[in-house]
């Protein structure tokens, strides 16, 4: 369990203040939007993707993508897009429609899908559950990055929507919540109602080893401020498990 960005945190910042935003946060994770690694030829793609790495990052993740083409060609281009990056893991939006068509190429590409939850304004996928109902019997690849904000939002138990994901839980994105049931009252991590240390406990149960990237939606011009009490939250919450501030035990 490690902790990492979701980069359309930095959406309103170029590539090279992102950097420098993942160096004073100190983590090298990065899950990133198409804003810092726009769709392109494969080389250019590569290109920049070896340069977040040079920088020291560890990219984790592309997306969210959007899947709502029914379209080979269009498919087939962003799983050579998140391939040219090298990276494991597409983050994505499909319609139901697309889905089942995505299966052919996690096997030829050997990418994992972690389909997005989005909550109640979402009519393919508001919750976890949605997700795991419709790829239930699908190859193992294609799972889901529950969005514990919009989980909320839908109505979900998060700490239980997480043990009902199980296997197939690939990522998350990690927001907080003044008020259960409203996308505009996100707050900073640890301010909200969003039962962090059950949630992590769940995920030490489950042996989850992968990231949770903090999502922060508010604040775009300025959004440092609570990104860093967000993340002093959390690892205090980790450090009083028992884990260093990176997620390893103490």
């Amino acid at each position: 369990m490690k902790l990492g960005i979701a980069s359309y945190t930095f959406r309103k910042f170029p590539p090279e203040k992102l950097i420098a935003f993942m160096h004073e946060l100190k983590t090298p994770y990065l899950n990133l939007k198409d804003m810092h690694l726009p769709m392109g030829p494969a080389a250019e793609v590569k290109r920049q993707a070896d340069a977040y790495r040079a920088a020291g990052l560890v990219l984790t993740a592309a997306g969210n993508v959007t899947l709502n083409k029914d379209d080979e060609a269009d498919i087939r281009a962003k799983f050579e897009y998140v391939k040219a990056a090298g990276i494991p893991i597409m983050v994505c939006a499909p319609t139901r429609t697309v889905l089942p068509k995505l299966e052919k190429y996690v096997k030829e590409y050997d990418i994992r899908l972690a389909i997005h939850n989005h909550g109640p304004e979402d009519k393919e996928f508001p919750s976890p559950h949605d997700v795991l109902k419709a790829v239930k019997g699908m190859d193992s690849r294609i799972g889901c990055c529950v969005d514990l904000g919009h989980a909320m939002r839908a109505g979900d138990d998060v700490v239980q929507a997480l043990a009902d994901v199980g296997p197939r839980l690939f990522d998350i994105h990690i927001k907080d919540l003044s008020v259960r049931d409203q996308r505009d009252s996100q707050v900073a991590v640890g301010e909200g109602l969003m039962p962090i240390r059950a949630v992590f406990e769940q995920l030490v149960k489950m042996d989850y080893r992968g990231m949770v990237d903090l999502e922060y939606e508010i604040k775009a011009d300025d959004p440092m401020p609570g990104v860093v009490e967000s993340f002093a939250y959390m690892r205090g919450v980790l450090s009083g498990m028992g884990y260093d501030w990176r997620g390893r035990e103490a």
